[in-house]
């Protein structure tokens, strides 16, 4: 068991390494998702093309637009919310992105009201290849 909310299950469509480094593309139904991790892992969890994995992400490394941006961040996952809780400080943003599949943020209160969040608004998930996780059997 794993503290990071979001598990979201898929088939390796790609894998490159070089050096110590690599590169795991994750085909996630109609999703895909990028995770940049340690060749040395690549190898211990024995990662190659059709392999089913896990791609892990701490729901503080999602950020939250409104519509898909031009950046370098690899992973950016379109859906509607289906639910925002606030504090006074911070909000959990819960974003379906497929028939069974979710992806929860952590972001500031602030930014949620200035995206104005709520129940059914489109929006955007995005997470930087170095802040998604594999995990294998």
């Amino acid at each position: 068991m794993l503290s990071a909310r979001n598990k979201i299950r898929g088939i390796v469509s790609e894998v490159r390494c070089e050096g110590v480094m690599g590169i795991v593309k994750v085909t996630a139904g109609e999703n895909k998702i990028t995770a940049v991790i340690t060749a040395d892992s690549v190898r211990d969890l024995k990662i190659e093309i059709g392999k089913k994995v896990v791609a892990v992400i701490k729901a503080t490394e999602v950020m939250i637009a409104n519509t898909p941006q031009q950046m370098s961040a690899r992973n950016q996952l379109s859906g509607t919310v289906s639910s925002v809780s606030k504090d006074d400080l911070m909000a959990i943003v819960k974003l379906d992105i497929a028939e069974d599949t979710g992806i929860t943020a952590i972001i500031s209160k602030e930014a949620a009201e200035q995206l104005q969040l709520a129940a059914g608004v489109e929006a955007v998930a995005i997470i930087k290849s170095t802040s998604v996780m594999i995990a294998a059997d």
